[in-house]
């Protein structure tokens, strides 16, 4: 009996000390780094424009929104809380962000917006000047769909 303790006795000690290291020495997984902070937010209709060189540019435009950032309009917006006009989305200001891009990319030659130099500048450009003219909260400027002509 006595040998038996001797060989039970250890192993419920290993057991025992295993249990304590793996749930109160051992520190808990960091949670995996999030690649994208906040929601991105479709501006739902597409841009056909004139660039500055005569081509055309057909542009899906898309906003990484800072988190926390409202997408909803607020009650009284758009008829008093009823659907948005068709072509819009539901992002409040979305008609001036819309004019910005217009603005922007219109201004851009074919070269500008087919090189990726080109397009960083455009939706630095187009950021800065939604930062400076709206109330809307985004942190980046995307483009989702791009074809010149």
């Amino acid at each position: 009996m006595k040998s038996k303790l001797k060989i039970v006795i250890p192993l419920v000690l290993v057991v025992v000390l295993g249990g304590v290291y793996q749930f109160v020495l051992t520190k808990p997984e960091a949670a995996p780094k999030v690649k994208v902070e906040g929601e991105v937010y479709v501006l739902p209709k597409e841009f056909l424009l004139n660039l500055s060189d005569g081509r055309f540019a057909k542009l899906g435009v898309a906003l990484v929104m800072q988190p926390g950032a409202d997408t909803a309009p607020e009650a009284g917006g758009h008829g008093g809380g009823a659907a948005p006009p068709e072509g819009y989305g539901t992002l409040p200001q979305e008609a001036i962000v819309r004019d910005i891009v217009t603005d922007t990319v219109t201004s851009a030659s074919g070269g500008e917006l087919t090189s990726e130099r080109g397009r960083r500048r455009l939706k630095k450009d187009i950021l800065n000047n939604i930062h400076a003219t709206t109330d809307v909260h985004a942190a980046d400027v995307l483009f989702t769909d791009v074809a010149v002509q």
